[in-house]
């Protein structure tokens, strides 16, 4: 992680293929050292966070123990893998798509969620944010 970032990782940077993994990572290791900004703290372990730790089989009060013990992404995942769950290529196929679509067509509040956050940060007129990892890289500065 670059510890100047002011924003964690891009949702779509993957850890041994896996999408959203080293975003989560990111926002535990900020909010540890006093960088993560205030609005994401109310999500740490839940939203992505926590669907992401169910994926995996892993609670995210371990998960932010481990990481804070230190290692490196993909050491973090392998240690998810021998606690937790240790998924197939195929198994990660399917969170990778469900994560890159979140907000686009969801019945269970999500993309009333997902329109939510955008007129939080002034970008309610952006149709063509229509997934959480599409407005998380253009409200986090990675995209325009």
């Amino acid at each position: 992680m670059d510890t100047t970032a002011r924003f964690p990782r891009s949702a779509h940077d993957p850890t041994d293929g896996l999408l959203y993994f080293a975003r989560m990572l990111d926002k535990i290791r900020m909010h540890a050292s006093g960088s993560l900004p205030a609005p994401y703290h109310e999500y740490l372990g839940a939203g992505f966070d926590g669907r992401c730790c169910r994926f995996l089989g892993v609670g995210y009060p371990a998960l932010r123990e481990r990481v804070l013990a230190g290692g490196t992404d993909a050491e973090i995942l392998a240690w998810c893998r021998g606690c937790g769950h240790s998924r197939t290529e195929e198994e990660i196929g399917v969170w990778n798509t469900y994560a890159r679509k979140r907000g686009w067509r969801d019945d269970d509040g999500g993309s009333a969620a997902l329109e939510k956050h955008k007129a939080a940060s002034g970008l309610a007129h952006r149709e063509d944010l229509v997934t959480f990892f599409d407005y998380y890289d253009v409200d986090e500065g990675r995209k325009p």
